[in-house]
């Protein structure tokens, strides 16, 4: 991030501009939203803006910027649309040591005047940092299509409320409150004469009401993209207090979290150094008897080698309320990725889910149904369990030939498939030096229009 977004406050603030063209009325256009004191300096100046000066909304000064009007000044912007101009006013801003922006010039700025949508008092700022402006006002004409007009209305109401509401503990029964406020009670408040006495009623009936009771809500993250999430999926990071995640969740989707949420890393390493799960279970429990409304983030599908029910266990025995939130498993999205299907009529009714991981019982699976011809199977965290599987469907009667396929980080950006053959395969995936999570799909070879798959034979990426 090149640009911290800030909100500055423009009480009693003076904005210097520099300029009387169209730059300078884009900006002050912008710019006379806020509470600042405004000073123009333009020999020239477009008629809206004498006209501006004229109701006083406003300083207007008919002559170039000099030095000693940069006192006391805050922000100024270079706006003449000349390169010598606003160099010449970049070079008094930097003597003064007042904050430049010449618009339309990156470079030379020290900050950047973002697209806004203004519900003031709620404002929303969008940057891509000079990359798309484009970008930047499609997002603008969206958001401004979304948002309800009466949003400043109900942000007004709910500002001057906030002294009241202070009443109630900090924490999640004051964000109940607001919650309740915004998105139940608010919307039906039809004129601001009787809004005070609608919200101190809502108050009164969440200051009387008992502390919400600890849940816990187990969460499927989906492969990794933040787009495959569920929408309830995104709602349950929105309201947690405390997230206890896997090692596998992406730091995109732990992006989406609420900011005060506490984010607890509970990862198991395949093979390596894990936290115990007698110990997730107990900080399950911890959390939720505290009263905190907990997500365990789990990848992939919570109900798919998630190790889901001894944590519900955990919560049954300690009385605590639980739910699930399923996600898109590996399974899924890999083969997504390879344009097949699990199952196809004429070819395979049935798909079955193995792990490599817990190989205790492993060899313990029907294997000779496996090796039979258009089978297909999902093994998970098989990497260091490939020639297991390879030894044990050859030794049942699977040709050397059948198609395997090994997808690594599903659904995102850094995904790699590995297509190769059953007696290819421990020396496949030795070649491929696979280091992220991996699921193998045996029987299932990529549709030719499928990119980024791995060729071990070529050694080479197609």
């Amino acid at each position: 991030m090149k640009h911290f977004p800030i909100y500055l406050s423009m009480t009693d603030t003076r904005i210097v501009l520099s300029g009387g063209g169209a730059a300078a009325l884009a900006k002050l256009r912008l710019l006379l939203k806020t509470e600042a004191q405004i000073d123009v300096y333009a020999p020239t100046p477009a008629p809206e803006i004498v006209q501006w000066a004229e109701q006083s909304r406003l300083t207007l000064v008919s002559r170039p910027l000099m030095l000693e009007d940069l006192t006391n000044a805050k922000l100024v912007y270079a706006a003449d649309e000349d390169p010598s101009v606003d160099a010449r006013t970049q070079a008094l801003a930097v003597k003064a040591g007042v904050l430049l922006n010449v618009v339309d010039n990156l470079k030379d700025s020290d900050f950047i005047t973002p697209a806004i949508v203004d519900r003031d008092p709620v404002t929303i700022a969008i940057g891509t940092e000079g990359a798309a402006p484009v970008l930047a006002r499609a997002l603008k004409a969206d958001l401004e299509e979304r948002l309800p007009p009466r949003l400043g209305f109900l942000a007004r109401i709910g500002k001057s409320f906030r002294k009241a509401a202070d009443a109630l503990p900090m924490g999640r029964r004051r964000r109940d409150f607001w919650a309740d406020y915004y998105f139940t009670a608010g919307p039906r408040i039809s004129n601001q004469d009787d809004a005070h006495e609608k919200l101190q009623e809502l108050l009164t009936q969440h200051l009387e009401a008992r502390d919400r009771a600890g849940h816990v809500q187990f969460v499927g993250a989906g492969p990794g993209d933040p787009e495959l999430l569920t929408l309830k999926a995104r709602k349950a990071l929105d309201t947690a207090d405390v997230v206890i995640h896997d090692r596998l969740i992406s730091p995109e989707i732990l992006e989406l979290a609420r900011r005060e949420a506490t984010l607890l890393d509970v990862g198991k390493h395949g093979f390596g150094p894990s936290t115990p799960q007698e110990d997730i279970d107990a900080l399950i429990v911890e959390h939720a008897q505290q009263g905190a409304q907990v997500v365990r983030l789990k990848s992939g599908d919570p109900t798919v080698f998630g190790r889901l029910d001894e944590e519900i266990e955990a919560c049954d025995a300690a009385g605590v309320s639980w739910s699930i939130v399923p996600g898109i498993t590996a399974a899924s999205a890999s083969v997504a990725s390879i344009g097949q299907s699990l199952t196809k009529r004429g070819r395979n009714g049935s798909v079955r889910f193995l792990t490599g991981h817990d190989m205790q019982g492993f060899a313990d699976h029907d294997w000779r149904t496996l090796a039979m011809p258009d089978q297909v199977a999902a093994i998970y965290m098989g990497k260091k369990a490939a020639r297991f599987v390879q030894g044990r469907l050859l030794m049942h009667g699977a040709t050397p030939d059948t198609a395997v396929t090994v997808v690594e980080s599903a659904s995102r950006s850094n995904q790699r498939v590995l297509s190769t053959t059953l007696s290819n395969l421990p020396n496949a995936l030795a070649t491929a030096a696979f280091d992220g999570p991996a699921l193998m799909l045996l029987g299932l070879h990529p549709r030719a229009a499928c990119a980024l798959v791995l060729d071990p034979m070529k050694q080479e990426l197609a």
